[in-house]
């Protein structure tokens, strides 16, 4: 006869706080991430965050290192490139970061960025993988022989056109939207191929 006094306890480790954190993040934003909501989304108790955390500001920071984490691996490996494959890495990169992504990605990105807007330490930390983004970008167009002044710009091109691309909606704006973001990924990787080719 089973006993029902006897409840069995969900032990959660503190990355499920922080992937719990981030999904609220990107739902609610910074206002919305606190210790009751997630506490309640986790049906456990506060005194389970405290095991994990000292206080609200210990998750915030976990969240950013994780975020920061994620995103410089993923910066790292869109951005490898076998020798010789560097243009083509060029337009990998515009690709996959122009393409619909996942809708809850672009919401946690949006969420913290807009966190960073009122806190410094999230600023830094976006600071520190936007800085990824611009030098890993901009070693495959210096590796194309595109000059650094030159390959610093087309870097900066390409994630403005990424991230606005990503806030846009522009389906209605042309009949062949594949033909409109061709054109651009080459106008982006124009020098770097005329580099390659000559």
């Amino acid at each position: 006869m089973e006993n029902n006094l006897t409840k069995t306890r969900v032990q959660l480790d503190r990355n499920a706080w922080v992937q719990a954190a981030t999904e609220v993040l990107a739902e609610e934003g910074i206002s919305g991430l606190r210790v009751e909501v997630l506490a309640k989304r986790l049906k456990v108790t506060k005194g389970s965050f405290y095991w994990h955390f000292q206080d609200r500001r210990d998750l915030l920071m976990a969240v950013l290192q994780v975020w920061k984490e994620g995103r410089i691996r993923d910066i790292v490996k869109q951005t490898r490139a076998e020798p010789g494959r560097e243009l083509q890495q060029i337009y990998h990169v515009i690709d996959v970061y122009s393409t619909s992504r996942s809708r809850r990605g672009a919401m946690i990105e949006l969420a913290v960025r807009d966190w960073a807007r009122r806190d410094s330490d999230a600023a830094a930390i976006v600071a520190e993988v936007d800085d990824w983004r611009l030098r890993c970008a901009r070693e495959l167009f210096l590796a194309c022989g595109v000059p650094m002044e030159e390959a610093s710009s087309r870097c900066m091109l390409l994630y403005a056109y990424v991230f606005g691309i990503s806030l846009m909606i522009y389906d209605k704006f042309d009949s062949d939207v594949a033909r409109v973001k061709r054109d651009i990924a080459d106008l982006i990787a124009q020098s770097a191929s005329m580099k390659v080719t000559s």
